[in-house]
């Protein structure tokens, strides 16, 4: 499947929602409102499953793949970080051995608190 932001005829889910954020810095991001996307290997939430995060909900509003040299500056801002030198720095660091490779797909899932 290629990048699209259209949510349609996406696979099954390989993973649950509440194993789509579970690093406690990535936690904090999401609550302070610095993180409102994330990047997995897998598919963990379809579009308006409900993300809870410390009694705080949040909503997934796309869902959709994309190759990691596609990845932008704007990207790694709204996974939280400064700019994506420090991104790729940090997912590089989670997993030893693990090479960025600009033509491997990820998983987007972007998200938005829910308000009450």
């Amino acid at each position: 499947m290629t990048s699209n932001h259209d949510n349609q005829a996406l696979p099954p889910k390989t993973c649950t929602i509440d194993r789509l954020i579970t690093v406690p810095a990535d936690i904090d991001k999401v609550l302070e409102g610095k993180k409102t996307a994330t990047r997995r290997n897998g598919r963990y939430a379809d579009v308006g499953e409900i993300m809870t995060l410390e009694k705080q909900q949040f909503q997934i509003n796309k869902v959709y793949q994309q190759k990691l040299g596609e990845v932008t500056d704007e990207d790694a801002i709204n996974e939280g970080f400064a700019n994506l030198e420090e991104y790729k720095e940090t997912i590089l660091s989670m997993h030893p051995g693990m090479p960025w490779l600009p033509d491997m797909e990820v998983w987007v899932h972007e998200f938005s608190p829910v308000n009450e």
